[in-house]
């Protein structure tokens, strides 16, 4: 797999010259899982064809049982500045039940030897998880807190097809998913972080202040990002594209110097529809001049039509020039924003 993905990079280098990168994001996987020397060759290599900026910002995505003090020291010394820890919830029996291979004192020990040696530790919390209590989840936010975590993802329980968790479900051995639940227990997050003095700047993201992810900001700005391994995505002007997802299907690709992806071509309307859906989320909001200067007056005018019903149904409201979710609004933007995009608008010029 390394190999391959230093194959990516060399195929792909040229085409990024032109770019400096802020960040380095290692995830969407288990890169923990790799050894001191396989990531130094992958990130070594990455130096040597791209180029990246004094200050950057580099994540390494980790599991709890994966993290040792000699780990850390390692990870530290090839450039990580920045750890994402998948914690979950320090319940036992939650654990158990998303199949997660830590317990709860391991992912304790974890993160305090995290804490100890990364000025930047983010961790990864689920709630509405069926049988979760409201306590537990208050109990769970208030180690991170305490524990000095400057940033926190919080994520509703989904649950995917023909999974352990799935097959639990309909057998009636677990309770469904409740969206009363993951609602009620959204909010509780939502207030008990935001009094802790924590920035909730994305709908799943909070963060002391000056301890944002630059990388999820930047996706969040679509700014250009480049993904090189298996089912990574790429984004670059008007072009998205995604390699192929099966690792075996991807290193066959890379080995023949031939990459293996799917891609498309975004129109105005998809750039118009991308940064409704994923400025809601944030903080920022919509800027009504950003509309109008990146995609003219008749879109501005479009989502200011369109976005009435919600400014008065008290999920959507305006100020200082921006659009922005409410705090009864959060918990149901991923419906609000589809109900704002722009299905046909005649006359506008793609």
């Amino acid at each position: 797999m390394v190999a391959a993905m230093k194959q990516e990079i060399d195929l792909r280098a040229s085409d990024w010259n032109d770019t400096v990168f802020e960040t380095i994001y290692l995830g969407g996987g288990t890169p923990s899982l790799l050894r001191i020397d396989q990531l130094k060759e992958l990130i070594d290599y990455a130096y040597d064809k791209l180029t990246f900026s004094a200050d950057l910002e580099f994540t390494l995505e980790c599991n709890p049982e994966d993290i040792t003090a000699e780990r850390l020291g390692q990870w530290k010394a090839l450039g990580v500045n920045r750890l994402s820890i998948g914690i979950q919830s320090f319940d036992d029996r939650a654990l158990k039940m998303m199949n997660r291979a830590h317990d709860s004192h391991t992912a304790l020990a974890a993160l305090e030897a995290a804490v100890n040696q990364f000025d930047r530790v983010s961790v990864d919390v689920i709630y509405g998880i069926p049988g979760l209590s409201d306590a537990q989840l208050t109990q769970d936010l208030d180690q991170f807190i305490d524990l000095g975590v400057t940033h926190i993802s919080a994520y509703a329980l989904t649950v995917e097809p023909k999974t352990a968790l799935d097959r639990f479900i309909k057998d009636g051995l677990i309770a469904p998913v409740d969206e009363e639940q993951a609602e009620r227990q959204f909010l509780l997050t939502l207030d008990q972080l935001t009094a802790a003095q924590f920035l909730h700047y994305e709908l799943s993201n909070f963060t002391k202040p000056g301890h944002e992810s630059r990388n999820n900001s930047a996706y969040w700005q679509r700014k250009p990002y480049l993904g090189i391994g298996p089912a990574a995505h790429s984004f670059k002007g008007d072009e998205r594209r995604w390699n192929v997802a099966s690792n075996p299907k991807y290193i066959k690709a890379m080995n023949e110097r031939i990459p293996n992806y799917g891609s498309e071509i975004l129109s105005k309307r998809d750039h118009y529809n991308e940064y409704v859906m994923t400025s809601l989320r944030t903080h920022w909001g919509v800027s009504l001049e950003v509309l109008a200067q990146r995609f003219g007056p008749s879109y501005r005018d479009y989502f200011s039509m369109i976005s009435t019903p919600f400014l008065l149904d008290n999920l959507l409201f305006e100020d200082d020039g921006a659009v922005r979710a409410t705090r009864k609004g959060k918990f149901l933007i991923d419906g609000v924003s589809s109900a704002l995009f722009m299905l046909e608008l005649k006359g506008a010029k793609e």
